[in-house]
């Protein structure tokens, strides 16, 4: 990467894969904003990434949130990036550090400041004049940063830019603009889709992969660039990823540039979808299993590196002017001025969403097997789908060594249901010529399977239920995970075994036990890395750091079971109550309606480049209903983590703490949790909920089932159907007692 000067003993890149002391991974990285999540909340969020699996934190550094007036930096709070940082050391994470100068990130002038954006000089060029404002930031970071993103500290990688396209020499520059500032690291990154002409050796491209997107238009079908991700392939560019962008910029992408990667770099991504933001005009809500389904086809495919955008979502620094991407700023999105919520693993309250449970056990299978799943590339069969409109034929790849390997089953997609594929059966050759055929007997695969079965490991043939982990001990116990309506059964040597999943083990050979988990029961499962691997299984929310300490979240007494490999059992995990008196906290709120909506709103509010665009502040303040919920004292208790379920219908909502709006958020039929303490409630105060109505005849797009709702309205749609708070005791694992 002509980076010799930025070698850190224990890193390594090869052409496939990444080396951490000599051991081939997987990295894992999720996108936590720090500026977009209150300070007291980051240590946190990264054990909650910690026990979903994630090994990287990759940060945008917003140029604009920290350097509103020029001369004025500021590092406080929440934009102390040398604070943030030690947080995720502390909390046993590598960094990597976005660092622009223009991030995109759905933030006004894609992270520049008014006075860089209205400066005289050509933007994102090797312009002297820019430069010098380039040179000028990048110091005033390093300043804070004082030697933690250095060859020798805790930053792993450095993004420069994002989304360039045709500047390789400017990536050059922004590098040894960054070197001359005292930043740098062993990896240097740039994102590569959009056949980004990318300068040669000096970067690690990244890619990206979206099932679904708010930045195409409101009445557009589901784009062939969303597609493509829920099938198996080598292909890593994503040329729709900020297309609506370069072209309401006049940017043009490469042409021509290439769409698989460098034989000089290794597969790797920086923002699979975690989930999906939300435009005015284009409200998508992917599923959890729509999320886990793109993530899934790319390690089938191949990938050395797994990275999300978002993982965390977090809410916008407040601003007179809003920092978000806006018609009124020249960009083709009207976005929520706070509410950064993305539809991520984990909400902008900070609680988990249902893709958290699915990509855990993906991430736990990648812990397991990632050293040796590294040195195996991905091959594609040799009857393979026409096209993102076949339905038909079953999507599947295989990672192998010539040895051994796992078999990657992907049938699930959004918007298209798939039918049942009827008599599945795989053959697959390895290198000394051995041919397993995989079942015995044809199986029918249901919609929505996805499935990485087992080849020639840990003494089995094969299995046809997935890998999850395996469980040290004398006698190590490989963990299975089965597929809803698909038998599970494992070959020994040619002899096959039917397996019933369950809690129990069975003893497949005198050196290997078998552990298969149902499908229910995996939601709940939990993979522990650190202090020994540990399988748990629990519905609460788990949590832990280094020391591997178990914590859990729940609004009742959490339960959490342990495996035990020596006594083949699960135990109950013993778990110290929090101090002081406990408090069932869930309830319904009271809720009074203090002033009614609008009679009338309008079918639309105007229009930019063909795009719906929002309401103005004034125009909300007009129409909308107010409506004052009533909480009951304990909400407000230090001792709880209050959230509020808030149950609504209609065009936009926010919710104020005595007249102050802490967060809003563009109705797409998804319920909305908000964290009352980072909303700033406090006892005795005012909260208000203002719902804007949403025009039966509005043509901004929404899932189906809230379309299906706005359509069965009289006029215009407006409804606060419940409000629930919800309190949340955190338990600690009892030091001094054994986890068996």
């Amino acid at each position: 990467m002509s980076n010799e000067q930025d070698v850190r003993p224990g890193v390594e890149l090869t052409n496939r894969y990444l080396i951490r002391d000599g051991v081939p991974v997987v990295p894992i990285s999720g996108e936590l904003h720090y500026s977009r999540v209150p300070r007291e909340r980051w240590a946190e969020r990264l054990r909650q990434m910690r026990a979903g699996g994630v090994t990287v934190v990759a940060s945008y550094v917003f140029w604009l949130h920290h350097v509103e007036h020029r001369g004025e930096p500021r590092f406080d709070g929440n934009l102390d990036v040398a604070a943030f940082v030690d947080a995720c050391v502390e909390a046993g994470l590598d960094v990597i550090m976005r660092i622009g100068p223009w991030v995109h990130a759905e933030s006004r002038n894609g992270g520049f400041p008014d006075w860089v954006q209205e400066a005289p000089v050509r933007h994102r060029t090797d312009d002297p004049a820019y430069l010098d404002m380039v040179r000028e930031w990048f110091g005033q970071l390093a300043g804070n940063l004082d030697g933690r993103c250095s060859p020798d500290g805790p930053v792993l990688g450095i993004q420069l830019e994002n989304e360039l396209y045709d500047q390789p020499g400017h990536l050059v520059t922004l590098k040894r603009l960054a070197r001359e500032a005292g930043m740098s690291a062993p990896l240097w990154t740039a994102t590569a889709w959009g056949g980004a002409d990318l300068p040669a050796e000096e970067v690690l491209p990244l890619y990206g992969g979206y099932g679904d997107g708010f930045w195409v238009d409101s009445d557009a079908p589901w784009d062939p660039t969303f597609r493509d991700h829920y099938f198996f392939s080598h292909v890593w560019d994503d040329p729709g990823i900020g297309a609506d962008v370069r072209r309401a910029q006049n940017i043009d992408a490469a042409a021509g540039g290439p769409r698989t990667p460098s034989a000089l770099f290794p597969p790797a991504t920086c923002e699979l979808a975690g989930g999906m933001g939300t435009a005015y005009h284009r409200r998508p809500r992917p599923s959890g299993l729509d999320v886990a389904t793109v993530a899934h086809c790319k390690i089938g495919n191949g990938s050395a590196w797994q990275g999300y955008y978002m993982y965390a979502g977090g809410t916008n620094p407040p601003s007179d002017k809003g920092v978000q991407e806006s018609h009124a700023t020249g960009y083709p999105n009207d976005m929520q001025r706070l509410g950064y919520d993305f539809h991520a693993p984990l909400g902008e309250s900070g609680v988990a969403s249902d893709s958290y449970a699915e990509l855990r056990r993906q991430h736990a299978f990648l812990a397991a097997f990632g050293s040796s799943l590294a040195e195996m590339p991905s091959s594609l069969p040799e009857v393979r789908p026409n096209g993102v409109e076949d339905t038909g034929t079953l999507r599947w790849a295989l990672r192998s060594d010539g040895d051994s390997g796992f078999l990657f089953v992907s049938w699930h997609q959004p918007h298209v249901p798939l039918p049942t594929y009827r008599n599945a059966q795989f053959e697959v050759t390895l290198g000394d010529e051995t041919t397993l055929l995989l079942p015995s007997r044809p199986a029918d695969i249901p919609f929505g399977t996805l499935a990485r079965w087992p080849l020639r490991q840990y003494g089995l043939d094969y299995a046809t239920a997935s890998a999850l982990t395996v469980l040290p001990g004398d006698v190590p116990t490989l963990v299975l995970t089965a597929a809803e309506g698909i038998e599970v059964e494992i070959s020994i040597g040619g002899e096959i075994r039917t397996l019933t999943p369950g809690l129990s083990p069975v003893g497949v050979t005198p050196s290997l036990d078998v552990l298969v988990l149902d499908a229910s029961t995996a939601q709940i499962a939990w993979v522990c890395e650190d202090g020994g691997r540990r399988l748990l299984l629990s519905a609460d929310e788990l949590t832990w750091g280094p020391d591997g300490v178990v914590s859990a979240r729940s609004a009742a007494t959490p339960t959490v079971h342990v495996y035990d490999p020596a006594a083949r059992t699960f135990t109950d995990l013993p778990l110290a109550p929090p101090a002081g008196p406990f408090i069932t906290g869930i309830g319904d709120a009271g809720i009074t309606e203090l002033r009614p909506a609008g009679n009338a709103v309008p079918v639309a509010y105007g229009k930019h480049d063909g795009r719906q665009s929002a309401p103005t502040p004034d125009v909300f303040a007009e129409l909308a209903a107010v409506h004052r919920v009533d909480l009951p004292d304990w909400a407000a208790d230090a001792g709880l983590d209050a959230l509020i379920e808030i149950t609504w219908a209609g065009d936009i909502a926010e919710l104020r703490v005595d007249g102050r709006t802490a967060t809003d958020r563009f109705w797409d039929g998804a319920r909305w949790l908000v964290n009352l303490r980072d909303a700033g409630y406090h006892p005795g105060a005012e909260l208000t909920i203002h719902i804007l109505p949403l025009a039966t005849g509005s043509t901004v797009h929404l899932p189906e089932d809230a379309h299906v709702r706005l359509l069965g309205a009289d006029g215009q749609l407006h409804a606060l159907d419940s409000v629930r708070v919800i309190g949340r005791h955190s338990w600690t694992q009892a030091q001094g007692l054994s986890d068996d």
